[in-house]
């Protein structure tokens, strides 16, 4: 099967890429795939502008190969002084039972990046190959100066029309994320209706529909899934939860654990982590939250304020049940070894089908 152009534009020859997994994607784990010939990704949408400095440059040191870095466009939080503080008392029961006190007040302690100037100014300083976008779109006036400053730009899409509006907005590629991808989905609105479309056939019907190569996200563990999503349309598949395991992730001992347990065969979808719906492996965070109706959750990412705040207290009594374990639903498929070696093996994978 004859590569994409799409691979070459980037200078790779492996349609692999490593999913941008805020949190748990690290500088060596993207430099390592790139530099086994596949795309390595870093989130940002964590950090200050001074910490994705240091991310991206800490990853320009480790390889010379193109990478993505991924920024969040979600809306700002709506306050709601009075669903965060019926949320600081849902949960305090939880934290009393780990001798902990819950936060006050909520923050909103994620940025989005639409309007972004300083960390726009950031991106255009270090120019790394590709900036992909999460939730939606950040400004016209960014989106023309990281095109003019010769980076490519993915966004993510979950439907036919937000892949509509991607092309529109004249991106380079669309990830096409199905409903089994761990993490946060990408809808560029939380509230809308969602139709939940496998990757399969959204990566089928987005590259018959859409003049633009598209990438298929989520369930894809192995070159048997690869091979399926490129016969689909797709000029490459982006992995996620198969990178989760490896020794350069910054999953926690819990996640680890608990992704090579029975939990992995559980994924869940939750807004009560972080106020966004989410797959996350089946825990005592999404035990919990199953009878809390959606309602009651306040906006992202005010929500993960206290979702790690939570997080926090348990892992200083050991419970690591609370962490945000995102996995998509090929979990159980997951295999423990170094990235480039997984690479490897995806690739040898690919190429007996």
């Amino acid at each position: 099967m004859a590569l994409h152009p799409l691979l070459a534009r980037i200078g790779i020859e492996l349609p692999i890429f490593q999913a941008p997994m805020a949190g748990t994607s690290t500088p060596a784990m993207a430099a390592a795939v790139s530099n086994a010939g596949a795309l390595g990704a870093i989130g940002v949408a964590a950090e200050t502008v001074e910490g994705a400095g240091k991310m991206i440059g800490t990853t320009q040191a480790l390889t010379n190969h193109a990478f993505n870095v991924n920024l969040f466009c979600h809306r700002p939080a709506t306050a709601n002084a009075a669903v965060e503080s019926a949320w600081i008392e849902r949960l305090r029961p939880q934290f009393t039972a780990l001798g902990a006190e819950p936060p006050k007040a909520l923050r909103e302690i994620y940025q989005t990046f639409r309007g972004n100037d300083a960390m726009t100014a950031l991106l255009l300083e270090t120019r790394p190959a590709i900036v992909s976008f999460h939730f939606g779109l950040p400004e016209e006036s960014q989106i023309r100066a990281l095109k003019q400053a010769g980076i490519l730009l993915f966004g993510s899409a979950t439907s036919l029309s937000e892949a509509q509006a991607l092309a529109d907005a004249g991106l380079d590629a669309i990830v096409a994320q199905g409903y089994e991808a761990g993490g946060h989905r990408g809808a560029f609105d939380e509230n809308a209706p969602d139709d939940r479309l496998g990757t399969f056939t959204l990566i089928h019907l987005l590259s018959r529909r859409i003049a633009l190569p598209v990438i298929a996200a989520g369930g894809i563990m192995d070159g048997v899934g690869i091979s399926a999503a490129l016969r689909l349309g797709a000029a490459a598949a982006q992995l996620g939860t198969a990178f989760i395991a490896c020794p350069e992730s910054a999953a926690d001992p819990g996640y680890r654990t608990a992704l090579a347990s029975d939990a992995a065969n559980h994924t869940v979808m939750t807004r009560a982590i972080s106020g966004r719906p989410a797959r996350c492996l089946a825990n005592r965070f999404t035990s919990l939250a199953e009878t809390i109706p959606d309602s009651d959750v306040p906006s992202y990412p005010v929500t993960y304020d206290l979702g790690k705040a939570l997080h926090a207290a348990g892992k200083a009594k050991g419970e690591f049940g609370f962490g945000a374990q995102w996995a998509g639903q090929g979990a159980p498929l997951s295999r423990p070894m170094p990235a480039a070696e997984l690479i490897k093996v995806l690739a040898e994978e690919l190429a007996a089908v």
